[in-house]
């Protein structure tokens, strides 16, 4: 087998493996907190009987191994279950807001990921001086704030003092896209200053470290200009640890939202989530679990595949 070929099957292997793993570290969480899931819907003044009915009808007096490879099995062939709170089938609920999260994720990707390796290009070019400095310094400050804190401050001097978005973010089908930008524009901005500063400090660190190498030294005794060897050279031979980077990014664009769309009252799978999780709805916060490590997983597994493919050594072993 061809040793790229075979990279690429453990890669995947490895991470179907990471994803059952996640599973039952998912299940095994929901099981061990604390409370009743009857109690929790029929109230304290329920009486023996109707619990005990109760949990024999959502399978809690199965062993904790059989119900567990029920819902694996049921989750495969695309059945998340039956929410308790409101009886609604969960993989139909979780299908538009996975949509809106998509649609957050992805204009926060738009604006983010051009952004960062510019600056930090930018950052390269003009390496200790006031750009570099600069930027460094707005990053390490987005970064070292908390995210809902950035939501806030923002909230208050653009929605409420300012006017110009609104501060709950609220999307709707019969919304228009430019309704729907505007609707979105603070939380955007937050993921994008959070994500923006790793991002961009990666694809500094990563071309600076190319930089240091000798056929730099030999493209600059050639006369080349610092803005063409950083394209031509520097640039091409870092792009694996920037693609690894902005795919742990958009994983967290993906997986990372819930306090941000709490924060913005966002209609996502974070706020689908908190909502139940506060309800003690156990099938719902499995799939969403399951969800979200399954987007984490297997966008970790692409940036291992773009890595793989992206180095010369792996695609030409001789």
């Amino acid at each position: 087998m061809h040793p790229i070929l075979k990279l690429l099957v453990q890669r995947i292997a490895l991470s179907l493996l990471l994803l059952l793993a996640a599973s039952a570290m998912i299940f095994i969480g929901t099981q061990i907190l604390p409370g009743d899931v009857a109690q929790s819907i029929l109230g304290q003044s329920a009486t023996p009987e109707s619990l005990a009915n109760l949990r024999a009808e959502l399978g809690l007096n199965e062993p904790a191994l059989t119900r567990y490879f029920d819902w694996l099995f049921g989750a495969l062939q695309g059945d998340l279950g039956t929410a308790l709170t409101n009886g609604r089938d969960i993989a139909e609920s979780l299908g538009a807001r996975l949509k809106n999260t998509l649609f957050l994720a992805f204009w926060a990707a738009v604006i983010s990921v051009p952004l960062a390796i510019f600056l930090g290009l930018l950052a390269v070019r003009y390496q200790n001086r006031w750009p570099d400095k600069l930027i460094s310094a707005v990053t390490l400050t987005s970064i070292s704030i908390p995210e809902f804190l950035i939501g806030y401050v923002l909230m208050y001097f653009i929605s409420v003092k300012l006017g110009w978005f609104t501060s709950v973010s609220t999307i709707y089908d019969s919304m228009s896209l430019g309704e729907k930008l505007s609707a979105i524009a603070l939380p955007v901005t937050v993921l994008t200053l959070v994500v923006l500063a790793h991002m961009m400090r990666m694809t500094r660190a990563a071309i600076l470290n190319v930089m240091q190498s000798a056929y730099i030294e030999t493209a600059e005794l050639k006369g080349l200009s610092m803005f063409n060897i950083i394209r031509k050279h520097a640039f091409p031979n870092a792009i694996a640890p920037i693609v690894n980077v902005v795919m742990l990014n958009l994983a967290y664009l993906v997986v990372g939202v819930v306090v941000v769309e709490v924060v913005f009252v966002y209609p996502g799978m974070g706020q689908y989530l908190v909502d139940h999780v506060s309800k003690r709805d156990v099938p719902v916060v499995q799939a969403c679990g399951l969800i979200f490590a399954a987007v984490y997983i297997g966008l970790n597994m692409v940036a291992d595949i773009v890595s793989i493919l992206a180095n010369p050594r792996l695609r030409h072993p001789k």
